[in-house]
Order: C-alpha cells, then structure tokens, then sequence
C-alpha cells in the first residue's frame, strides 16, 4: 500500500517554500526584466540569490554541489509549492532544461563532467541546453528521425545538423547534444549524447522563435552545428546509449513538469474562487450561481486527483523503476486536467480573466504548451495503447 502521508520535516519544508515565494517572488511577477521569450538572467540571478539566503535552492540537486537531494516524491510537494508562482521554478532553480539535465548528469556524466558542469548548473550560476528536437522531419516525439550526425575523427567527434525549440540557447553556458553516431568505417553507433560549451566554434544560434509561452530564459532558439569538434572525454555517458539515456532524462521530467503546473493551476483557481466570492451578479454573488459553483468544484476534483496521480509515479521512480508507463499516463491526464482547471478559472473571471489584471491570462498561455512539452498527448496516448494491445 502507498503511503501518502508526509513528513514533519516534508511539511515544514514545504511552508517554508510557500512563505518564499508568497513574500519574495510574487511581488516579482510584474517585474520589467522579463522579456517577450522569459525572465531575463539578471532576473534569474537576483531570485537565485534570494533561494540560496532562504536555503531553498535546488532541491532535487545532489547535496555534494550544494542541493537538498529530495527525491522523487519529496520534489513534487516542493515542486508545487514553487510553481504557484510564475517565476517560482526559476527562482528555486528548478526550471526545465536545467531540471532535467541535472537529474540526467547526476546519474551518467564522469566525475570531471560534473565538476566542470553539474555543479555550477546547482549553484544556479549557470544555465544548460538539451538539444534533441529538430526541424524539417527530423528528430521529435519519433527519435529515430534523428538527421543531426556525430561522424568520428581520431579523438574527437564532428557534429553537423540543425536543432529546434531548444529552450534557453540564447545566455547559456553548455549544451547536451543528441546525434547519430558513426565510426571513422562509417558505421551507424547510434544515438549519443554530447556535452559543449555554448561558445565553442561550429556552434550557432540561428533566431529564437516567437512562441505563446514565456517562462524560460531565452525562449526557443534554432541552433546549427556546422562542424562541431567534441572530444571523446566531452561524451556523455556511452556512446550509442544516447536513447537510453533519454528515458533516464524525460521520464521524471515529465512528472516536475506536472508538479510545477500544478501550483500554477491551483493559483489560478485561487484567485478565481476569491472573485466569485466577491462578485455579485443578477442578486447573489458569483460563487453561488449553479454554473460557476460546479466549475469551482470540477476545479478541486481535478487538482486532487492530478496530485494523487503525480505522487503515485513519484512513489513509482522512487522505488527505482523506470515508470515510463506511469509517468506517461500522468502527464497526459494531468496536462489536459490542469489545462482545464485553468480555463474554467479564466472563464470564471470573465473579462478580467483575459487581461493582465491577474496572472490568470498568463499561466493560461503558457500551460496550453504543457500538453506539447515532453511528447503530446497522443503519441503518449499511442505508446500506452501499444503497451495494453501487447498486454498478456
């Protein structure tokens, strides 16, 4: 039986979140330093610094860099706490792609890739990439489209392709590569997984594309590799295991994915169950009209079970399995759930709902990409399909 009770010290920790960001990082959320493509790094720094004095900063990172070391289940209660606000994840330094790869380079990267990245990725001192999406049918929810190529020369490995919606490219320091693979015979390796200082030669930032959400740094770039020399020491973990390593990396990044949008849904719905209880309309207040009472309702169903749905992957990662099967159901259902408590929340609002009076508008536009993020919903939905069909 799974046991959802939290610690003394969980709950504690998890107040202690909630006062931040209540009393630091919300009154940020109007700052000017936030750009039409996200936060600007100065921003990023300032909240950062604000984490660390509070003992708050990265909290899923391994505590010999200085993070909390949570686990899985531990991550997702402070991992909610911190998306109630806009700029909560990036103030605690939790923020996808540098969630992600630091869980990926905790387990595969060599002890001297870690010093010279993984640690100051912790300190939040620096930000990283994860390039794998690619353009004009290339690499996307089917990894095998993969057109970007590794081709082997003595020690080193030459990079040649193009990469899309890399999140973050623009201000950051290091990249982790995904390409095919081959040999100095020209035989197929497999997908590998490079590291690369931003600003090596061969690496260029193409433009950053105009997309509906802004919670990143640097937006989405498209970014070329033309020629890029990556020594054999600079591979991530083994080559050709590249794939493998992926489902080390998206597996629990799709469920901070739904952890962080769940504190953002339930502000949403927040600040729309104070509306209604201010609002009057036709001689009672908003709140106790059937209509906008039953959507407040749908609201709570919907948070809760996204958050027994979240715990129970959590529980199933922590006990050292993949969870590719849970983590992808839970993403489907809480992407779309948490979708729809925000738009109930929006339409609850009424007009205010689609202005800037309130974050509602906001967490609205970026939540909607949520169901993109990591895979979209039917090709989880196809995945889980071809599970139960193969189903003794």
């Amino acid at each position: 039986m799974i046991d959802f009770a939290l610690s003394d010290e969980l709950i504690e920790l998890r107040d202690r979140v909630d006062v931040f960001i209540r009393d630091e990082i919300i009154p940020l959320e109007n700052d000017p330093r936030q750009e039409y493509h996200g936060p600007t790094d100065d921003l990023r720094l300032e909240m950062a610094e604000k984490a660390r004095a509070a003992g708050l900063l990265t909290p899923h990172g391994p505590t010999q860099y200085g993070g909390l070391g949570l686990n899985h289940r531990e991550m997702a209660v402070v991992f909610e706490a911190a998306g109630y606000s806009t700029l909560g994840a990036l103030a605690l330094n939790i923020q996808a792609p540098d969630e992600g790869n630091t869980n990926l380079m905790n387990i595969v990267a060599s002890e001297a890739q870690k010093e010279r990245w993984l640690r100051p990725m912790v300190e939040a001192k620096i930000r990283s990439v994860f390039s794998m999406t690619e353009p004009d049918g290339g690499a996307g929810s089917d990894p095998s489209l993969m057109k970007t190529t590794a081709k082997q020369e003595g020690e080193e490995y030459v990079i040649t392709g193009r990469k899309w919606l890399i999140t973050g490219a623009p201000g950051a320091q290091f990249n982790i590569i995904m390409a095919k693979t081959e040999d100095e015979k020209g035989d197929d390796l497999g997908a590998t997984m490079f590291l690369a200082d931003m600003d090596e030669p061969g690496i260029e930032l193409v433009r950053l594309l105009d997309t509906m959400d802004s919670n990143s740094p640097g937006g989405h770039g498209v970014v070329d590799y033309k020629g890029l020399r990556v020594h054999k020491d600079n591979v991530l973990g083994e080559v050709g295991k590249g794939f493998r390593y992926a489902q080390v990396r998206l597996a629990p990044a799709r469920m901070t994915h739904c952890m962080r949008w769940l504190g953002a849904a339930r502000r949403a719905h927040d600040i729309a169950t104070q509306y209604a209880r201010e609002r009057m309309a036709f001689g009672k207040l908003l709140g106790e009209h059937e209509g906008v009472g039953f959507m407040l309702a749908d609201n709570e169903n919907e948070l809760h079970l996204c958050r027994l749905s979240i715990w129970h992957a959590c529980w199933v990662l922590d006990q050292g399995e993949q969870g590719r099967q849970e983590t992808s159901m839970s993403k489907v259902f809480c992407s779309e759930a948490l979708g729809r408590v925000v738009d109930r929340s929006l339409q609850i609002l009424g007009g205010r709902g689609i202005t800037a009076e309130t974050v509602v508008e906001r967490i609205y536009r970026d939540i909607r990409a949520f169901r993109i993020y990591d895979g979209p919903s039917e090709v989880h939905r196809w995945a889980q399909a071809r599970h139960i069909m193969k189903r003794n």
